[in-house]
């Protein structure tokens, strides 16, 4: 079975992590984050991925390589955003697709039944079939209906975006794992961008378009918070995966970590060569290479990227994002929230008019 995952976005609402790091590399519990995807494809018989890349799709190649673990991996690159659909276009017109596949996009961690969906998709003769999640909050989504046979009677927008709209019909939505035949990628326009979601999944209703809602774990890390939901989800084994073993504090600290005199954990990653000073705290976050935390300071579900320097007695608040090789000086007290560019300095507790806190510099703003 062959998979094409789309992977090349810019991955936004990341930053200042995916400044300097493609998503799909992006450290997930110590690992690159679409090696979790890769392994749930081959417990379920894909033995070739193939990528669509296009931002800093050169590096996706490089961490990623030709295989793994039994999946062979191909590159497709996109050197202009193609939308959801335009790649599966683009790596059919390069040749080497199966006539039947599967599509994913390359932010979700999940591990759903996907043989099911397979089977699912099989037994309707659908020529495409959607996995479909419940979700508690609907309305920041696309919603997909279905008739009782499974067949999807609807695409409709994000309920945030209609004011006006009823109640939706639904809490299932798109959960971006779709099982296709040849015949949804020929209508596909070549050359330009194209949406599934708003193209071509909309023209197959009542064309063979079916829905295959599942009961699982999944979660879109797209964002700083999701991304330490979905870390703190992997730690706790809430979500299949082959991670090492954790802590007594549930915390995984990777090899090369210097920590004596230090309280790491609950529930943190510390990534390879890490050093926490004596007295320093780090709880329900993320570090990633070579960073270093001085003594006393203390870090609470924040994530740092690789070689940031936090100095001594510094705080940084819940949900603060510091950015490669960022340096926070002994001292400062970064507020919930923060978002600090890659090497930049984040320099006093007070600000010379008074104010408690420094301006925080923007994701464009001294990029290094």
């Amino acid at each position: 079975m062959q998979a094409l995952i789309l992977a090349g976005g810019q991955g936004t609402r990341l930053r200042p992590l995916t400044l300097t790091s493609p998503k799909p590399a992006l450290p997930l519990a110590g690992r690159p984050f679409l090696t979790f995807m890769l392994d749930w494809l081959a417990r379920h018989g894909v033995d070739e991925a193939i990528l669509s890349c296009g931002f800093l799709g050169e590096e996706v190649a490089r961490v990623l390589g030709r295989s793994h673990r039994g999946v062979k991996l191909r590159y497709v690159n996109e050197t202009e955003p193609l939308g959801t659909a335009g790649p599966l276009r683009l790596a059919a017109d390069e040749g080497g697709l199966d006539d039947r596949l599967l599509v994913l996009n390359g932010d979700v961690l999940t591990d759903f039944d996907l043989s099911a969906q397979i089977e699912f998709h099989v037994l309707k003769g659908a020529a495409a079939t959607l996995a479909l999640v419940a979700v508690d909050d609907p309305s920041s989504y696309g919603l997909v209906p279905t008739a009782a046979s499974g067949e999807v009677e609807a695409f409709l927008e994000k309920v945030a975006d209609d004011p006006s709209a009823a109640a939706p019909p639904t809490n299932r939505v798109n959960a971006g794992a779709y099982v296709l035949e040849r015949s949804v990628i020929e209508r596909i326009p070549p050359g330009r961008p194209v949406s599934f979601e708003r193209e071509i999944f909309p023209g197959l209703v009542g064309e063979g378009l079916f829905g295959h809602p599942f009961d699982g774990y999944w979660i879109d890390i797209g964002t700083p918070e999701r991304y330490l939901e979905a870390t703190q989800d992997l730690l706790t084994g809430s979500v299949e995966s082959t991670l090492p073993p954790r802590d007594d504090s549930g915390s995984l600290v990777l090899p090369g970590c210097a920590t004596e005199g230090a309280e790491v954990g609950p529930l943190s990653v510390l990534g390879e060569w890490c050093t926490i000073e004596p007295g320093a705290r780090v709880a329900r976050s993320v570090l990633h290479r070579g960073v270093t935390v001085g003594a006393g300071a203390v870090i609470e579900h924040a994530v740092l990227a690789d070689g940031v320097t936090v100095g001594p007695r510094a705080r940084l608040g819940p949900g603060a994002v510091v950015g490669s090789g960022a340096r926070v000086a002994g001292g400062a007290q970064v507020p919930a929230g923060a978002r600090i560019a890659p090497g930049t300095l984040f320099a006093a507790p007070t600000a010379p008019d008074g104010r408690r806190f420094p301006p925080v510099p923007s994701a464009e703003e001294g990029r290094a």
